[in-house]
């Protein structure tokens, strides 16, 4: 499994590596890859033949007899490739918590009202960002 780990990153490509990534090797030889999510998990899917070709190449007898792609948890290394990080959040003003509470006011339950206004709130502060800058987001 180790060989694997090393080679896979260089076998599927800087993307794929960041959404998907080998979780365990069962019996039959059939290496278990968990994805971000069941879109990636198809994708990757119908991609299986040459991905086995690619991992091949990088870890000769070690590769899997066959790949089967599941919905699942990826490392942390693994999503966030090193000197990348995550995009700060927007910073919400009052215009847009106000707009937020307005916008859910008419949620009942109190703690679900305020963690969807929080959401909204920051949705409108990127949304102003971005109509400010020119850019989609």
């Amino acid at each position: 499994m180790a060989v694997i780990v090393r080679a896979w990153p260089a076998a599927v490509g800087e993307e794929n590596a960041r959404r998907a990534w080998p979780a365990r090797l069962a019996r039959d030889g059939t290496l278990l890859v968990h994805a971000t999510d069941s879109v990636w998990a198809f994708q990757l899917g119908m991609l299986a033949a040459a991905i086995l070709e690619r991992l091949r190449e990088y870890a000769g007898e070690a590769t899997p007899t066959a790949l089967r792609f599941a919905p699942g948890p990826i490392p942390e290394s693994a999503a966030e490739p090193a000197g990348r990080r995550a995009p700060e959040p927007p910073v919400v003003v009052a215009e847009d918590a106000a707009r937020a509470v307005n916008l859910t006011a008419g949620i009942e339950d109190a703690e679900l009202r305020a963690t969807v206004a929080r959401a909204a709130a920051a949705s409108l502060a990127r949304a102003r960002i971005a109509a400010r800058s020119g850019r989609d987001f």
